[in-house]
């Protein structure tokens, strides 16, 4: 993966550089201290994959950075303060480092960027599949498999007619990279396929699965969308 710092703390950008250097699969595109020079590096290289991003700098926060990007790649917070995590979080950030950083932490982090990644790049390749990572393996899903992506925690779970994938994303993350045109979400915790769906009773969508129906609940806010999604006649 194609990577960059931006860091206005000198001594942790050389502590990142040199955890990069170790790494096999990373390659440093760019370090800076200013983030305007960051915005501007990053305008010239379409292939940036991930960014490790310092919240309090001068002229601009990482947080102010953050939206004035309309595709941003991947984000790990470096930061001396932990205050920002809640906020970071609503950015999809990757991972959130506390300064200073050793290399095992930095290490699970970039793990977790490279699984992304690795998701990202699977589904780029075929319009009709996904690829999930299970244990040391790619597992191909079709899209037509998967009934349903449920929230647990930090993870997701798709769900395939026959078997549950389990990987750490985020479902924010994942509805943008489902078609929409075959997946909504319903829930603050879950998306369905909509050719999966048998019934909608209530405030329920009712999947067929082979030991029975599985319920799902319907939340406020999503009704209204589900409705559009569906081929929906009413008299």
């Amino acid at each position: 993966m194609n990577c960059m710092i931006i860091d206005d703390d000198t001594l942790s950008r050389r502590i990142i550089e040199e955890f990069i250097q170790k790494t096999d699969g990373l390659e440093l595109i760019s370090s800076s201290g200013d983030p305007v020079e960051g915005i501007n590096l990053l305008k010239k290289h379409d292939e940036i994959h991930l960014i490790f991003l310092d919240i309090e700098m001068p002229e601009m926060t990482g947080i102010e950075l953050l939206n004035t990007l309309k595709n941003p790649p991947q984000i790990i917070i470096v930061s001396s303060k932990g205050k920002y995590a809640v906020d970071s979080y609503e950015y999809d950030v990757t991972d959130y480092l506390l300064k200073p950083v050793d290399y095992g932490r930095f290490y699970r982090a970039v793990s977790k960027a490279f699984k992304r990644f690795e998701l990202m790049t699977a589904e780029q390749l075929g319009k009709d599949e996904i690829f999930i990572k299970k244990n040391a393996t790619l597992v191909k899903l079709k899209y037509d498999d998967i009934l349903w992506v449920e929230a647990l925690e930090n993870y997701v779970i798709f769900n395939t007619f026959a078997d549950k994938y389990t990987i750490h994303f985020t479902m924010k993350a994942i509805e943008q990279k489902l078609p929409a045109n075959k997946f909504t979400r319903v829930h603050r915790s879950y998306i369905v396929n909509t050719s999966c769906i048998n019934v909608i009773e209530d405030n329920s969508v009712i999947i067929k699965v082979e030991d029975g129906v599985k319920s799902i609940p319907i939340g406020k806010s999503y009704k209204e969308k589900l409705m559009r999604d569906i081929n929906l006649i009413i008299k």
